[in-house]
């Protein structure tokens, strides 16, 4: 496998950029191939207990932010998920119907609707994070003792800068080059 630690990446948010020789161009197609494949092992398991619910990877994410984010609210569910509403409605009906996710009125505002898992919901989400939480505690300790850094600096210099201010909100997460660049 090509060593990708000595990869030189195009600058930042600019997705059409051509890399510069076929030996990085080899590199990043073979990097490309690792998150797809990586991502479908990934969420793999967690696909085959969601389809014993019937349910599915939209269920899955609703629980994970619900769930990290107790009492968001479906605005902000909508921001995070950054799909429709009614999307999101049909996806969060089934959770409700299903008693994974209860809905409370806003103390301040009675139009906002605040998200919590119910107990099933937040064992249906443990039963979810559990071979992904393995899978990655293996391949952290199989790569090494830096590896976990190393592989968060990858996944947030791939986000848009949106994005890292979801992740972080209110924190300055911009790669050297955007900063630079002053973006």
């Amino acid at each position: 496998m090509a060593d990708i630690n000595s990869f030189t990446a195009p600058p930042a948010e600019s997705p059409s950029a051509p890399c510069p020789d076929e030996e990085t161009e080899a590199r990043v197609i073979e990097a490309m191939e690792l998150l797809f494949f990586a991502y479908r092992d990934f969420v793999g398991d967690p696909d085959a207990i969601l389809e014993r619910q019937g349910f599915g990877r939209a269920h899955h994410r609703v629980l994970h932010f619900v769930g990290r984010n107790p009492g968001i609210t479906v605005q902000n569910l909508l921001a995070i998920l950054g799909i429709t509403k009614q999307s999101l409605a049909r996806v969060l009906r089934q959770l409700v119907e299903d008693g994974q996710v209860e809905q409370r009125t806003g103390a301040q505002d009675r139009r906002e609707r605040h998200l919590h898992l119910t107990q099933k919901g937040i064992d249906l989400w443990d039963q979810l994070r559990a071979p992904q939480r393995a899978r990655l505690l293996r391949a952290f300790e199989a790569a090494g003792p830096d590896a976990e850094e190393a592989w968060r600096k990858v996944m947030e210099a791939m986000l848009d800068r949106a994005s890292r201010n979801e992740l972080h909100p209110g924190a300055d997460h911009l790669p050297a080059q955007e900063k630079d660049a002053g973006q």
